[in-house]
């Protein structure tokens, strides 16, 4: 960039603090008529910290690494997408904004393979469909290889972790500044502080003496998992004020714990992923005198908490687990919530459809399970 540009752009990126607009002016012609080809970018800090120049008129996105798309579809700007991961054609109604946009996503041209958090990106197929930005949840020197590769302009968002964190919050602002959609990405964080606020103000005066104790297993990691398959500082319970029995071990996200370790643990409660149910169930027919050692069992105590870990966070699906768990565990704090109703209300405020029916219909509901059926 010329050096009267960038001279420029300092002193605006210092008022700014995060973005600058920059007008490239080719000049007048005609008489003194503005060039109609007249384009303005503007410069903003993505959330690796790096400094992109994008059109301050986007015309045109796609999206590429876990959780991008997601964002997109919660600022309610779909209609930008111009191209999709082949992971994001297949409509699955674990991935709620890919369900729910599924007649859109599916006839789009492939720009990556996607599914994982690695670097899979179509560049040819990128190149030849020239999109205004990419959108990506890669890391640093991925990120900026798609840039080099591509020649497009490449802003990294945040991947999804667990639930109410702040990068989610940041990277919903960047995307409404950058699409010019900062009223809806507003609507959406606002939404995240109310759900939070409620489950945080619903539980927090509860004595740890009156917490029942909480396993939760069958929980995806990169794939499907069975009983011992578990998570540290499960978003849902920790929105609840509930520490997990998984978590003494002091591990975070998803790992696989010792079978002993668990009875040992003997929780009060057991919450399990109705759509592993079936690996759980395989090693109940393996080994019943395990499962019905656990108190939970006998006493049936086995609840269902929906997996929201699938190409990371889907975190509407993450606040209705919270709720769920309240009600489960302290059901006269959440005697008011009737379940159905409040899912299809989650689900419409972050991607304007409630989809709870066809959920239960795939098996995804909440309830006590039997294990064994």
């Amino acid at each position: 960039m010329k050096k009267w540009l960038l001279f420029l752009m300092i002193p605006l990126l210092i008022l700014t603090g995060c973005a600058s607009q920059v007008s490239q002016n080719p000049g007048q012609e005609d008489g003194g008529k503005e060039n109609s080809a007249e384009k303005s970018t503007q410069v903003i800090a993505d959330m690796m910290g790096r400094e992109v120049e994008v059109p301050t008129k986007i015309n045109s996105i796609i999206c590429t690494g876990a959780g991008a798309l997601r964002l997109i579809a919660y600022a309610q700007a779909t209609d930008l997408v111009i191209g999709i991961e082949d992971t994001d054609k297949s409509g699955v109604i674990g991935r709620p904004y890919n369900y729910v946009y599924h007649d859109q996503f599916k006839d789009l041209p492939s720009i990556g393979k996607g599914g994982g958090r690695g670097y899979t990106a179509y560049e040819e197929q990128i190149i030849a469909l020239q999109p205004d930005v990419i959108f990506c949840s890669y890391t640093s020197d991925a990120l900026d290889q798609l840039a080099a590769k591509t020649g497009i302009p490449v802003v990294s968002t945040a991947i999804q972790g667990n639930l109410f964190e702040e990068n989610t919050v940041e990277s919903l602002k960047l995307i409404g500044e950058i699409l010019g959609k900062e009223e809806r990405c507003a609507e959406v964080i606002a939404y995240l502080g109310q759900y939070e606020a409620d489950l945080n103000n619903r539980t927090k005066d509860i004595p740890e003496a009156d917490k029942p104790t909480v396993y939760a297993g069958a929980i995806s990691n990169q794939g499907g998992r069975g009983f011992a398959g578990t998570y540290g500082g499960l978003g849902p319970l920790k929105a609840i004020n509930v520490s997990g029995v998984m978590d003494e071990v002091g591990k975070k996200e998803g790992f696989e714990v010792d079978w002993e370790q668990i009875q040992v643990w003997d929780p009060d409660v057991i919450f399990l992923d109705p759509g592993n149910i079936s690996l759980v169930n395989e090693e109940y027919a393996k080994k019943p005198d395990y499962f019905n050692s656990l108190r939970a069992v006998t006493e049936e105590n086995v609840y269902s908490i929906i997996s929201f870990n699938n190409y990371t966070t889907n975190i509407e699906t993450a606040i209705a687990d919270a709720y769920y768990a309240g009600k489960v565990l302290f059901p006269e704090k959440f005697a008011d919530i009737d379940m159905e109703a409040k899912v299809d209300e989650i689900y419409k405020k972050f991607l304007g459809k409630g989809i709870y029916a066809d959920m239960k219909e795939a098996g995804l509901s909440f309830g006590k399970i039997t294990l064994g059926q």
